[in-house]
């Protein structure tokens, strides 16, 4: 009996070449040669993945090492440090009202705008509202401490009224 052929009457298959030993062993030593070629180069880090050239100009001047750039007072400084807008300023909470009064009293730019204000230069709203809260927040560390001043004239007035009743009876 014949079996009945499967492939069709127009087509002819073609054998599957065999490769010699030789073909197959250049083939493992590539497959062996693109294996260790596996991973980065050496100092990848170091050269940064920004080397392409559209983004080479903007990475330049952007290093992302660097921190925060916000101050940070170290001690006790006679000048508040200026922080950006953004940060609410909070006086320190670790400062006893001696020091921060002592502080305040000997701030330069308070000193300065004080200045300003007797010899009758008009400040800015910024500078005049800075200078309320600063003076405001004297007085009431001034009142914490207990400590009142007054005028040595109206003091002078007083004992010279006083000596004067004194004489008078």
């Amino acid at each position: 009996m014949k079996q009945p052929n499967s492939a069709p009457q127009g087509k002819k298959t073609s054998k599957v070449r065999r490769k010699s030993r030789e073909e197959i062993d250049r083939e493992a030593r590539d497959r062996k040669r693109q294996k260790k070629r596996r991973g980065h180069v050496a100092g990848s880090r170091a050269t940064g993945q920004g080397q392409t050239q559209g983004s080479q100009d903007n990475n330049t001047d952007k290093d992302p090492r660097i921190g925060s750039k916000t101050p940070i007072q170290l001690g006790e400084v006679s000048t508040p440090v200026v922080r950006p807008a953004k940060v609410k300023a909070e006086k320190p909470a670790a400062l006893t009202p001696e020091a921060e009064l002592m502080l305040l009293e000997n701030d330069e730019r308070l000193d300065a705008l004080l200045e300003r204000l007797e010899e009758g230069e008009a400040l800015s709203k910024a500078d005049q509202d800075w200078v309320n809260t600063t003076l405001d927040r004297i007085d009431t560390l001034m009142e914490k401490l207990g400590i009142t001043y007054e005028d040595e004239d109206e003091e002078e007035e007083k004992t010279d009224d006083l000596m004067r009743l004194l004489k008078g009876n």
